[in-house]
């Protein structure tokens, strides 16, 4: 029976484990001045899959995320984070699960004043006990990793937009965090730039295995990069499936929507 219970014991374990990256909203209601935004969203992300969200200006998108974040908090509706509700975290809990996130924001949020290095080096000062020696060890490597060998001591003004994305990025994920939230990652980007940020992301994803999702309007660009995709409209999740599944849909709604995404992107290009 002893070895029935240890093969027991490492099962539960096993699945405790996986459980850890999980994301899961239920049943999910914001609104702001009266008007709804979400009605009832539900869904869950398992750990380690990259997850694309997408749906109509308004659809509540970035405001998930905020949520997911602990940025907002909903109306009613659960949101749990590594199996941990976020409603009931507060003071240091709250602040050490935050610490195991990374979020990219729209336009980067990079500190004006601080060179490339000190932006993606902050994290590490602010929240890690170690030496400078250390701190510059792992900046570097980042910065590497995303491309942006050389120009660690530029300033913000200084480098390009998708130079600002690609120093976000290294410092949204220098705490290799277990979980990661890209907001609309590639706007203002012109087309070649914006596919080599989602590539780049990609490339991440594969070195880190986080638990993620990509807010984004490129359609069907990011479907290459993502495992699962999750349409909002009308205050809930109108679909949930594999890209492929969405490419070959006959939806009207669905149809109309790639149409219009794949017209944008093109017009991009004009």
């Amino acid at each position: 029976m002893g070895l029935f219970y240890d093969i027991i014991f490492i099962l539960i374990y096993a699945w405790h484990i996986h459980l850890c990256g999980m994301i899961e909203l239920i049943n999910i209601q914001k609104g702001f001045n009266n008007k709804s935004v979400h009605s009832g969203i539900s869904f869950y992300i398992p750990e380690g899959k990259l997850v694309a969200l997408i749906g109509g200006s308004g659809s509540g998108k970035s405001v998930l995320l905020k949520m997911i974040a602990g940025l907002l908090q909903p109306d009613s509706g659960t949101i749990k984070v590594k199996n941990l509700e976020m409603a009931s975290l507060k003071g240091r809990s709250l602040r050490n699960l935050r610490s195991s996130m990374g979020y990219l924001f729209q336009n980067g949020a990079l500190f004006d004043s601080m060179t490339v290095f000190d932006n993606v080096a902050f994290p590490l000062r602010e929240k890690l006990k170690i030496g400078e020696t250390a701190i510059e060890e792992r900046v570097y490597k980042e910065l590497d990793n995303v491309g942006l060998s050389g120009s660690e001591m530029k300033y913000p003004s200084q480098i390009s937009g998708g130079m600002i994305k690609r120093a976000a990025l290294a410092r949204s994920l220098i705490m290799e965090p277990d979980i990661m939230l890209f907001d609309e990652p590639t706007t203002g980007l012109d087309p070649v730039i914006g596919l080599s940020v989602l590539k780049l992301i990609k490339d991440c994803h594969d070195r880190l295995s986080f638990t993620g999702i990509i807010v984004t309007h490129e359609i069907p660009r990011a479907f290459d990069i993502v495992s699962r995709v999750i349409m909002l409209k009308d205050g809930y999740v109108y679909k949930d499936a594999v890209p492929k599944e969405f490419m070959d849909s006959d939806d009207p709604y669905i149809k109309a929507f790639m149409g219009r995404s794949r017209a944008d992107e093109a017009q991009e290009y004009l």
